[in-house]
């Protein structure tokens, strides 16, 4: 029946889009030309914004201390936040300076960068500012692959983000391929086009002259994705990295992951409410592609949600051919097989190889969790910064 197709067909419609782009994200991810590292000139501060993280502070700031740079063009700053454990103590023996922030009030993530960007900006000594988390490890590149990068002209940089305690479990190889997806094959994706690739948390570098131009302004628990909508209305773009990598520490249980995925879909759900009609306008005054790109970024649902619906859709439309529904049947299909290529491209990125095929039989399992979760979560507000708990691996 025409009406039943009708309905079946625009109901797919906002499905179709968002995997169809991703669908182009995975046709067009390709890593960039390698860069020559230049001979070492800038210098550069690297912070490490930490809260209750004594148990693997010294271990990042090794590895940090480890990288490939000159040791005298370089700093690594560790800023304590409200801790009340010894970070501070820690920190210091393993060889970082330390800024101990006691702040009752301001409270965050967001709050530690912009007190210690202000501070070092001060100083008056980096031409360029990094953040990397406490629970980090480091490619030794790191800061000769971001110095290509400034020296080249960037403002903002993004290292690829990944996982680091890859075989701890099947959750934290799920969030491998997911990682893979949402930076490797996106970034790389925006990258190639000249878009922004926005900021992920960790592995940030910012030229001192973009802090002193946009001061941070993003204080809620995503405050990253937040900072770099609020430079891409000021028309600096996030390049990507891809050659430098950082890998932070995954949940490892349910509970852990709980805790620490509901901070990210809260954070992000309010940012959608806030940002996406003010970047659609953006985009449409300015003719400006980099914003639209930040707007789809926003709107495009989470991968789970949207295998999930993909799936209902595609079997209630094939169901439904019996009545005489024609075209939605196709819709669904494309949008499944666009999935299906995004995910493919995100597995090969992963480097997990057959295991990670293997591991996607896991994936329903990992949907309906996040599903579940996100329906008990309707209507809680955003936590403040709140430590993940890192268990011990399995």
């Amino acid at each position: 029946m025409i009406a039943i197709d009708l309905v079946l067909t625009v109901l797919a419609l906002p499905i179709a889009a968002a995997a169809l782009y991703l669908g182009l994200m995975a046709v067009l991810a390709r890593a960039p030309r390698a860069r020559v590292a230049p001979a070492p000139r800038l210098r550069f501060d690297v912070i490490v914004p930490a809260h209750d993280e004594e148990q693997g502070i010294a271990d990042t700031v090794a590895s940090l201390l480890a990288v490939e740079y000159p040791r005298d063009r370089f700093r690594v700053i560790v800023v304590a936040d409200n801790c009340t454990d010894r970070t501070a103590a820690r920190a210091a023996a393993a060889g970082a300076e330390v800024f101990v922030r006691v702040d009752l009030e301001r409270r965050g993530k967001g709050y530690a960068l912009a007190d210690a960007f202000h501070r070092r900006l001060d100083a008056g000594r980096a031409d360029v500012l990094v953040v990397v988390d406490a629970d980090t490890q480091v490619s030794p590149n790191l800061l000769s692959a971001f110095a290509a990068r400034f020296e080249a002209g960037a403002a903002v940089v993004q290292a690829d983000y990944g996982v680091q305690n890859v075989r701890s479990s099947w959750r934290t190889r799920i969030m491998t391929i997911a990682l893979a997806a949402f930076h490797g094959v996106r970034s790389s994706a925006r990258e190639r086009l000249g878009l922004s690739c926005g900021l992920r948390g960790n592995g940030m570098g910012f030229s001192a002259p973009v802090l002193r131009a946009n001061p941070p302004g993003a204080f809620s628990i995503v405050e990253d994705l937040e900072y770099g909508i609020q430079l891409g209305y000021a028309g600096v773009r996030v390049q990507y990295v891809d050659e430098a990598h950082v890998w932070g520490q995954m949940a490892v249980t349910e509970g852990a992951s709980r805790s620490q995925r509901r901070r990210w879909e809260r954070g992000r759900n309010a940012l959608v409410r806030e940002h996406v009609p003010g970047l659609l306008a953006g985009a449409w005054r300015r003719r400006d592609v980099v914003l639209l790109d930040l707007a789809m970024d926003l709107l495009v649902p989470p991968l789970g949600q949207l295998v999930a619906a993909t799936i209902v859709g595609l079997a209630v439309s094939v169901a439904a051919m019996w009545l005489g529904v024609v075209v939605a049947p196709w819709l669904w299909a494309v949008s499944a097989l666009a999935i299906v290529g995004y995910v493919g491209r995100a597995v090969a990125l992963s480097g997990l190889g057959l295991a990670g095929v293997a591991d996607l039989v896991w994936a329903p399992v990992y949907i309906i969790w996040k599903l579940t979760l996100r329906l008990s979560d309707r209507g809680r507000k955003p936590e403040e910064w709140v430590r993940t708990t890192r268990e011990a691996n399995p």
